[in-house]
């Protein structure tokens, strides 16, 4: 340890040289703050520019060798000789010659004993990219600084022009804290959960965006369904007028053509007024000229059968005394027998006799044609009748829709578009409109105020449509309309919007065809009676009073044979404090239809009368007896006027029934139990819902036309169990 190593002068400052310049350039690269510093430290270095400046031109970059004469001319006297040759018999350890210290394994430093590792390349750079250029400039300080303290031996080194490295002083101070462990877990749990709720509001940040852009492109699509929607309505719009327009001047020109085919009412003068006079058609002047004509041939056949009469010819006696029994002839000859015609001889009439058979027998084929011809003038003639009231109606709603103030296809409430004029009453007309929102068509009743009308009419007037509202809108039942809207239109006028239904009435019907078979008037029987059973079961009960047929909505197409009631104008919401026995009072009494309302409401007294569900039980014989026979069973062909006159519905005290059509005495039994003339004696309609020939099981009985054949009813009794004994009995209570 305390032997050193003596070296030539000038190997030792070549090896400071080589040593230092290594060292300045690891320094320059990794702190600028210390090459800033040797900078400033050049005036008190010992060493020499030139010094300083020769190793560093020896050792390039790219550590390539390079043979260099001086060029400064300092070392002229002295011999050329490499570097390596300056280390070849001073190496400690028997190193090999020409071995240059730098690249020895184990290097001594000079002034110290003891073996050192190379210095770092002048290109070395920190491998931690953590480490910053503080902790690399204080490596670089510390072995500096271990390398001016060693002491030198033999020739001692000036170091006094480095720069001296000062440590920065570390200080350290003891602290107390009331942070426990238990808090820091706390802490850190809370920092997670603050973590995780930040995360938490990201994410939904994130799914409040994307649900953003979805409500903008649904809200965009909603948008552009919308205006398609709007679109399309408005399309379906103009073809429903289109279609109606096209509807309407079809209608009309069909009724132009009936007007000359069937005939018209045309205004007349009589007098000092004017009076309607219905004017036929060609239609109805050739049959009335057939019926003419064969009224004629018919008197011409009577006539030539008059005439034949007194030309036939006696019957052969076969007396005797006359003369054509004698077996001779005039002159007291036998005249010659006449062979019998069955041996081939003449026949035993005379030739006159034979014509006189030959004409009559034509006469009757010609009056038995006529009758042919007659009858079926007479069914032309009836289907023109039916055609006739047919035409009379359309030309009445063509005049009311030409006059209505509703008959430019007007968009009422924004929804409901009006098409085509049903029908007109007193103070409502009844239109077909469709329904754009729900896409269905509906019935538009169309309530109008007089404006000449005193506010307390209006008042009542809207207080009495108003009643129906109430009642009608609590009704659910499917033989009963269903109502559907209501509003207003202005001061004077507003609408209730219901269930349209695809077919005509039944007093329609009646009128085309007159009357129905008893098949099909049972199942309309047993649809009215369920709605009126209905409006008995609900709370409080309804009676409906104005049950009719145009008050009887019929299917059609796949609806067809059903029904459904309709106008609850005249109903009644029955009293609960009212005596379920007498009844409750008529408030409202001469209203109705005369023709299908019991006696009990035409009695006047002191107090008004009372009624109950059986007025609609009446209501539903007659309408039945309507059906089967084709007339009313009371005041046929009377007007309202003439009935309350004639008081007939208080004289109605039995029921008559014709001979034809053939009808089965349980139908003819019902319709007694309908039409009992004591209220207290017909059956309620609970009571009538229960009568058995409405019962499923009659169907043992057949179906149409007379049931079972008169012989087998004979006997058959129906006994009601409303206390009154035997409403009607087979063989007594059958006849007409």
């Amino acid at each position: 340890m305390e032997e050193h190593i003596s070296l030539d002068p000038r190997k030792q400052e070549l090896f400071e040289a080589r040593f230092l310049g290594v060292m300045n350039r690891s320094l320059n690269s990794q702190d600028s703050n210390l090459s800033n510093v040797s900078n400033g430290s050049e005036g008190q270095s010992s060493i020499s520019d030139k010094e300083m400046e020769t190793p560093e031109k020896r050792t390039p970059t790219d550590r390539k060798r390079k043979r260099k004469n001086d060029e400064q001319g300092k070392s002229k006297g002295l011999p050329t000789k490499k570097i390596s040759e300056y280390f070849e018999s001073h190496s400690p350890h028997g190193a090999g010659a020409g071995v240059s210290p730098n690249r020895t394994g184990n290097s001594l430093i000079p002034g110290m004993g003891l073996a050192r590792s190379p210095p770092p390349p002048a290109s070395f750079q920190p491998v931690s990219p953590s480490s910053s250029n503080s902790n690399s400039n204080f490596n670089s300080r510390m072995a500096y600084a271990r390398f001016q303290s060693s002491p030198a031996s033999g020739n001692s080194i000036d170091y006094t022009g480095l720069v001296p490295f000062h440590p920065k002083p570390v200080t350290s101070t003891t602290a107390q804290t009331e942070m426990t462990l238990a808090r820091i877990v706390e802490l850190e749990q809370q920092v997670t959960k603050e973590q995780q709720k930040e995360n938490t509001i990201e994410d939904l940040q994130r799914m409040n965006g994307e649900l953003r852009h979805q409500l903008e492109a649904t809200q965009r699509l909603l948008d552009r369904h919308k205006d398609n929607l709007s679109k399309c309505l408005a399309f379906n719009r103009k073809l429903l007028i289109d279609q109606c327009v096209t509807d309407r001047k079809e209608v009309r020109r069909r009724s132009m053509e009936n007007r000359l085919r069937i005939g018209q009412h045309t205004v007349v003068r009589k007098g000092a007024s004017f009076e309607e006079e219905w004017v036929d058609g060609w239609a109805y002047i050739e049959l009335k000229k057939k019926q003419r004509k064969i009224e004629e041939q018919k008197g011409e056949i009577e006539r030539l059968k008059k005439t034949l009469q007194k030309r036939k010819p006696p019957k052969p006696g076969n007396g005797q005394g006359g003369r054509s029994g004698s077996l001779s002839d005039g002159d007291g000859v036998f005249a010659k027998p006449q062979v019998p015609s069955r041996f081939g001889g003449l026949p035993s009439q005379t030739s006159d006799e034979y014509k006189y058979y030959e004409q009559e027998e034509i006469l009757k084929i010609k009056s038995a044609q006529l009758k042919k011809e007659e009858a079926e003038v007479t069914t032309e003639l009836e289907k023109l009748e039916r055609e006739k009231n047919l035409h009379i109606r359309e030309m009445k709603r063509i005049m009311n829709e030409d006059n209505s103030r509703f008959r430019d296809n007007e968009t009422l409430n924004d929804r409901y578009l009006l098409l085509c004029l049903l029908g007109k009453g007193g103070f409502s007309e009844v239109h077909k409109a469709f329904d754009l929102k729900e896409q269905r068509y509906v019935a538009c009743k169309i309530h109008q105020l007089n404006k000449d009308w005193k506010e307390d009419k209006k008042a009542n007037y809207i207080k009495h449509a108003m009643r129906e509202y109430e009642i009608h809108k609590k009704l659910d039942h499917p033989r009963i309309v269903k109502l559907y809207d209501v509003f207003e239109i202005d001061n004077n006028s507003f609408c209730t919007v219901l269930e349209y239904c695809d077919g005509n009435d039944l007093d329609y019907y009646l009128k085309q065809h007159k009357c129905m078979g008893e098949k099909e008037a049972r199942s309309l029987i047993m649809q009215a009676v369920s709605a009126l059973k209905y409006l008995n079961e609900i709370t409080p009960p309804v009676i409906h009073y104005d049950l009719k047929p145009g008050n009887i909505l019929l299917g059609s197409g796949s609806f067809s044979g059903e029904i459904k009631i309709t106008d609850f104008g005249l109903s009644k919401v029955w009293d609960m404090n009212a005596d379920s026995q007498e009844g409750m009072e008529l408030t409202s009494q001469g209203a109705g239809t005369y023709w299908y309302l019991p006696p009990e409401c035409f009695v006047v007294g002191k107090s008004p009368p009372k009624i109950s569900s059986k007025v609609d039980v009446w209501s539903i014989g007659v309408i039945f007896y309507q059906c089967l026979y084709g007339r009313k069973p009371f005041g046929h062909n009377q007007s309202q006027a003439t009935i309350l006159e004639n008081r007939t519905i208080l004289n109605a005290k039995a029921v008559e029934f014709p001979s034809k059509p053939a009808i089965s005495q349980e139908a003819k039994n019902f319709v007694r139990r309908c039409l009992t003339y004591r209220k207290e004696e017909r059956p309620d309609v609970h009571l009538l819902a229960r009568d058995p020939y409405l019962h499923p099981s009659f169907k043992k009985y057949g179906s149409s036309g007379s049931l079972s054949s008169p012989s087998a009813l004979l006997g058959t009794t129906f006994t009601a169990t409303t206390g009154m004994g035997s409403l009607g009995s087979g063989s007594g209570s059958g006849s007409n």
